[in-house]
């Protein structure tokens, strides 16, 4: 009885090994054929088999070419479980043509990584054009649409960590954490209310001072969002707004108003404040640059002459003596706010 139910247990385990590693399989099956000129290829075909077999490649034939042999990539099988026969050329002893590259004896472990990316993905003209963040156009809007959503509390005061954390839970898609978020945001205040614009603005808003980043991440067709440690590496983060694609007036157009305008030696933060609830629209600021700088809008006093204008104009003029600029973006929702910034390189 005990045996007949070890050797019972022992078959599941193995069934359930077995399932598993069948569901971790490559989506397609790569079987690799190596075409030579019949003058001298049998030395360097016994060569490069013995070179693939040692780098773990796999599935290889290698044969004389014929005058219809090319270079190419045919797909048998099905769509669910694809074949990809690709048909290579020896070109020399240390030398693989293959389709839109070439690897010598030293690539192997290059030639494997692109081998096992065939099987996974496809041929590179048969896949989804990838726009951004290596996501396909249908999964970066999938991304904006969930970003679009408002934020809908009030950020003003909230300790940092509270604040982003609070959105990414309003999120559809998971968010991962680096591991040092919560010791590096500490109990850092907020100083920006952003509850009228979009989760992606606010939480990139809300990583930047802290030296963190939103970066949106494809999982096969799965779609997962990580906050990373800022680094020189990570060429593609998640912004804070962008620059609107309609004129600048039509998107704002009470900056361009003429009115008349006359500031004595007020604080810049003043000045913007009064600015934004004029046009009805939120003033963010580039908190890291201003720190780096150590810029100051509160302490910075501006002035303007009496005179007839508009904001646009008058705002550059204040601004630029106190080490700042201002740009109009939108959110992902279409929301357009000011964006101050600094006139110093980053």
């Amino acid at each position: 009885m005990h045996i007949h139910r070890f050797l019972i247990l022992t078959a599941l385990m193995i069934f359930l090994l077995s399932a598993g590693s069948a569901r971790t399989e490559a989506a397609g099956q790569v079987r690799l054929e190596l075409v030579g000129d019949a003058r001298g290829t049998a030395l360097s075909f016994q060569d490069w088999g013995q070179t693939l077999d040692g780098a773990g490649i796999k599935n290889v034939r290698l044969r004389t070419g014929t005058e219809t042999d090319k270079v190419g990539i045919e797909i048998q099988g099905t769509a669910d479980r694809p074949l990809y026969i690709v048909t290579g050329r020896v070109v020399s002893g240390d030398e693989l043509l293959l389709p839109g590259a070439r690897f010598k004896r030293g690539d192997m472990k290059r030639l494997a990584q692109w081998l096992d990316d065939l099987a996974q993905n496809g041929p590179s003209d048969k896949r989804p054009k990838l726009v951004a963040f290596g996501l396909t156009a249908v999964q970066f809007e999938q991304v904006k649409k969930n970003l679009a959503a408002p934020v809908g509390f009030s950020t003003l005061g909230l300790s940092r960590r509270e604040a982003v954390e609070k959105i990414a839970r309003k999120m559809s898609f998971s968010v991962k954490f680096e591991n040092d978020f919560k010791e590096s945001l500490g109990n850092d205040k907020v100083e920006d209310e952003l509850s009228g614009l979009s989760a992606g603005t606010a939480i990139a808003c809300l990583l930047q001072p802290a030296g963190f980043c939103l970066v949106p991440q494809a999982m096969g067709n799965q779609i997962k969002y990580a906050v990373l440690k800022a680094q020189p590496n990570i060429k593609e983060f998640w912004p804070v707004g962008r620059v609107p694609e309609s004129p600048i007036p039509e998107v704002l157009p009470g900056l361009f108003e003429f009115l008349s305008v006359n500031v004595q030696n007020v604080s810049a933060a003043k000045v913007l404040e009064a600015v934004g609830k004029r046009l009805k629209t939120p003033v963010l600021y580039d908190r890291a640059a201003l720190a780096k700088y150590k810029i100051d809008p509160i302490k910075a006093m501006v002035s303007f002459p009496r005179k007839h204008t508009n904001y646009s104009m008058a705002l550059g003029r204040m601004l630029f003596p106190a080490g700042l600029q201002f740009e109009v973006r939108t959110d992902e929702a279409g929301t357009a706010f000011l964006w101050v910034f600094t006139v110093k390189p980053l």
